[in-house]
């Protein structure tokens, strides 16, 4: 309950931002929902039929074929009409009001967080602490994941079959029920951010090939991603329309393109497999170290740096105080599963996007997958031991001198 209210209280606060520096922060988006939604509840009395209906129709010509498009996309215009709707249907309940909106929000996307930390407790058992904070309270994550934007039914959908596949995984079964929310997450991605389908179930398909062959799990997904690069560089003469390095491309120029308040310089990108290796440090440097102090502007970019730098300098200590239990009590597949996933997400953005707000945005949705791991392999019971007799040695050279004097 307590968490629940962080999320209801975290999306008030995104909401009251998007109202007074809405422009600062990305976010302008969030009220323009809200009024598009308002539209929609009333198109819903006004007339019913095209309320039910005009989801599916598709405006362009063409537009349906268009599935990486930006201009004259039907699925491009998909998750924000979808998005449109759903708060629609909530504007029945709320009677418009966006901030009621926020906490019917807030329990459906509830359900995200909650399917990892029941993975993750199975997982990681008897580290309750470390998966509380490091699922839930991760304040980009609570932040982006609680307002009302796409966020945070994406991780809904993410957990939806991360969830259902592991534990079908581990039942060495799957049972209806297992496919058909494997299923539901998977269309939840596919309407609110189509290309994240086309990073998710490579990393499945490599998640169940190494369930196979469990001796060598790391193997068969360094084999399997080789696959898939080889794939995602060659898939175009297949089809001209599987032409993904061109889709990265022109994503990345249509970012460029926009010149926002927070957006930085980035190298021009090429179709080729020698332009995506030569733009990999810019890409890891744009995704995982941005913003940097120097990229502050205003209190919220301060957050974020802030933010970034305390998560890297979390990773330090993992390297000096990590957990030694041995690696074979704990299903290294699905750890694996998690940072493949989640640096394929990241390289992805680091690509595309040079907006800092859009980064910090987007990579939000990844990190209890990338940080729950590295939370519960510290030892923090070494750092305590460690903090404590510093302690106590402190407070016996000050007893120590209050004496001689």
């Amino acid at each position: 309950m307590i968490i629940f209210l962080l999320k209801v209280m975290a999306g008030i606060f995104y909401g009251w931002v998007g109202i007074y520096y809405g422009n600062h922060a990305q976010m302008v988006d969030t009220w323009s929902y809200h009024y598009s939604s308002l539209q929609e509840y009333k198109l819903l009395f006004q007339n019913p039929s095209e309320y039910l209906v005009n989801l599916f129709r598709d405006p362009y010509s063409g537009g349906i074929f268009k599935f990486f498009g930006t201009e004259s996309s039907y699925w491009n215009d998909l998750k924000g009409n979808s998005f449109i709707k759903i708060l629609s249907i909530f504007n029945i309940f709320s009677f418009g009001n966006y901030y009621t909106n926020v906490i019917f929000y807030s329990f459906i996307s509830m359900f995200g967080p909650i399917a990892i930390y029941r993975v993750m407790s199975d997982v990681y058992p008897g580290k309750k602490w470390q998966m509380l904070v490091s699922v839930f309270l991760i304040p980009s994550f609570l932040y982006w994941a609680s307002g009302l934007h796409k966020e945070g039914l994406i991780f809904l959908g993410f957990s939806l079959v991360i969830f259902n596949f592991y534990y079908g995984l581990k039942k060495n079964k799957f049972s209806l029920a297992n496919i058909l929310f494997i299923a539901l997450g998977l269309l939840i991605v596919l309407v609110f951010r189509n290309f994240l389908i086309i990073i998710l179930i490579p990393a499945l398909i490599a998640w169940f090939v190494a369930s196979k062959f469990f001796k060598k799990p790391l193997t068969v997904f360094g084999i399997c991603y080789i696959f898939f690069v080889i794939f995602f560089f060659t898939a175009k003469y297949i089809s001209t329309r599987l032409d993904f390095p061109e889709v990265v491309v022109t994503k990345q120029k249509e970012f460029v393109a926009l010149h926002g308040n927070s957006s930085v310089p980035m190298k021009k990108l090429e179709p080729n497999f020698s332009s995506f290796v030569a733009n990999m440090p810019q890409t890891l440097s744009l995704s995982l170290l941005r913003p940097y102090p120097s990229d502050v502007r205003h209190i919220l970019s301060l957050a974020a740096a802030s933010e970034t730098d305390l998560l890297l300098l979390l990773f330090v200590v993992f390297l000096f105080f990590p957990n030694q239990r041995n690696n074979q009590d704990q299903p290294l597949i699905f750890i694996y599963f998690c940072l493949f996933l989640s640096f394929s997400v990241l390289i992805t953005i680091g690509y595309s996007v040079n907006n800092i707000g859009a980064i910090v945005r987007y990579r939000s949705i990844i990190l209890p997958l990338l940080l729950t791991p590295l939370f519960c392999r510290i030892n923090w019971q070494k750092i305590n031991k460690l903090v404590s007799n510093n302690i106590t040695v402190k407070n016996n050279v000050v007893k120590t001198d209050a004496y001689e004097g």
